[in-house]
């Protein structure tokens, strides 16, 4: 591989983008799509942005194991955890790790006193989202889009709607 080569790679490895990476990597920004697309073409090129890819993966333990698991225990955390025996929303100190850490989109606080405040709105992130994505990592049939069908068909057509 060349150095420009290796450099597309480094880059592509930021964003997943191609075109940015050839424009990054030093390519012409008016042929950055093509010359992008030729890159990620390129056996070297792939096998390196594969292997880097895997090298990654172990550095940060985040691999296809790790993600379902966290995408099961996102899609059964209880909503009832935010909540103390009041129905009151708990400070946000209180919650359970898992919704500390994304299964809140947002929320709206209300300032009570000298800088302190209580939630007082949860935006919760989509769960059927991350079902959709569980479903599509073991290959639940349910969430196939296109079906797709492999060997010979015989079509039958009956004989009486055949003279028509």
């Amino acid at each position: 591989m060349t150095p420009k080569q290796q450099r597309f790679v480094e880059e592509y490895l930021i964003d997943l983008n191609a075109t940015q990476a050839a424009i990054r990597a030093g390519y012409s920004a008016r042929t950055a799509n093509e010359q992008g697309a030729r890159l990620l073409a390129n056996v070297s090129v792939r096998s390196a942005i594969a292997d880097a890819k895997t090298k990654r993966s172990e550095e940060t333990q985040v691999n296809a194991a790790w993600l379902l698991a966290r995408l099961a225990q996102e899609s059964v955390a209880d909503l009832a955890d935010l909540y103390d025996e009041r129905g009151n929303v708990k400070p946000v100190k209180d919650w359970p790790l898992i919704w500390r850490q994304g299964l809140v989109a947002g929320i709206e606080v209300e300032t009570i006193g000298a800088g302190a405040g209580i939630v007082t709105k949860l935006k919760i992130s989509d769960r059927i989202k991350r079902l959709e994505l569980i479903g599509k990592h073991i290959d639940v049939q349910a969430f196939k889009e296109k079906l797709e069908v492999a060997g010979a068909m015989t079509l039958i057509i009956n004989q009486e709607d055949a003279e028509l």
